[in-house]
């Protein structure tokens, strides 16, 4: 059953009384019911109830940041005591780039639940900045970022991912400049857009005639996949891409590919965690395979 703090939290994060009674397994009058048991074990009304939904009250904000406080301070004791077992269980919170969530971990995660079946996963994916605020805020233990990285704590590189241009038509890079097929780019905040951009006008004296943006990697893979234009993908993104031609992204005048790194970061300390160094162990090893498989 789900506990006081628990319920204030998920109510505070959803603002709506089915979807939180959903994420809590409860019905909705049984969830009412407990939070008219908190507010009168309180002695305060915690939520200001409307169509709109629920609003914290000031007495709820002070409470649910209490409540949020108290199930942080219990994760911590909980790992501190799977610290001191020999058995690989608890909640493993990883952070991830969504490019990396999306095409490459999920095999991973998957031979480390097979693995250790008594651990349990909250995975989130989203932008490299989104990825260090959760480190920095105690929300994951470990983050997967992609590119160039500043991270001061414990940082292992994993593997590195070639560039290509991606087109359904188009076989030779001499061809881009001809086209008036749309380069299609997707949103980012890391360097990866920087990176393309000067590595255009390395190698191209004008711009592209004309250009698609999209907000998700995937997004620009599927519409590239349907012969909607080309687009500049990594190595990692390809499988499963039918039909297409594959130009490597070199430097103008030189033999090195342009490729992407795949870091592992986090603070030391979540290394130490059982559940943490179970998963380094196996995710190093699946980068190794990837990259003798590149070689």
């Amino acid at each position: 059953m789900a506990g006081e703090e628990m319920i204030l939290k998920v109510l505070a994060e959803e603002r709506n009384m089915r979807k939180a009674a959903e994420r809590l397994f409860l019905s909705q009058p049984a969830l009412s019911q407990r939070l008219q048991n908190i507010e009168k074990d309180w002695g305060e009304r915690l939520f200001v109830r409307s169509q709109k939904g629920l609003t914290p009250t000031p007495a709820g904000e002070h409470v649910i940041r209490y409540a949020e406080e108290t199930i942080h301070r219990r994760e911590e004791v909980i790992e501190t005591l799977q610290m001191l077992s020999s058995k690989v269980h608890g909640t493993l919170r990883i952070a991830c780039a969504s490019i990396v969530g999306q095409n490459w971990l999920p095999k991973v995660l998957k031979e480390y639940v097979t693995k250790y079946p008594d651990a349990k996963i909250s995975l989130v994916t989203g932008w490299s900045s989104e990825i260090v605020r959760a480190l920095y805020e105690g929300e994951a233990h470990i983050g997967i970022v992609r590119g160039h990285t500043d991270w001061k704590g414990t940082k292992i590189h994993l593997f590195q991912d070639p560039l290509y241009l991606v087109d359904k038509e188009m076989r030779t890079m001499e061809e881009v400049l001809e086209t008036d097929r749309p380069f299609i780019q997707f949103k980012s905040d890391s360097d990866y857009y920087e990176e393309i951009r000067q590595w255009w006008q390395k190698n191209f004296s004008s711009n592209p005639k004309r250009q698609i943006t999209v907000d998700q990697i995937e997004t620009c893979r599927q519409m590239t996949a349907n012969g909607i234009g080309y687009a500049i993908l990594p190595a990692i993104t390809l499988s499963g891409l039918e039909d297409v031609y594959t130009i490597p992204l070199s430097d103008s005048g030189e033999e090195t590919e342009l490729t992407r790194d795949t870091w592992l970061i986090g603070y030391s300390k979540a290394f130490e965690l059982r559940q943490v160094a179970a998963f380094t162990e196996i995710v190093q090893e699946h980068a190794a395979r990837l990259e003798t498989k590149r070689a």
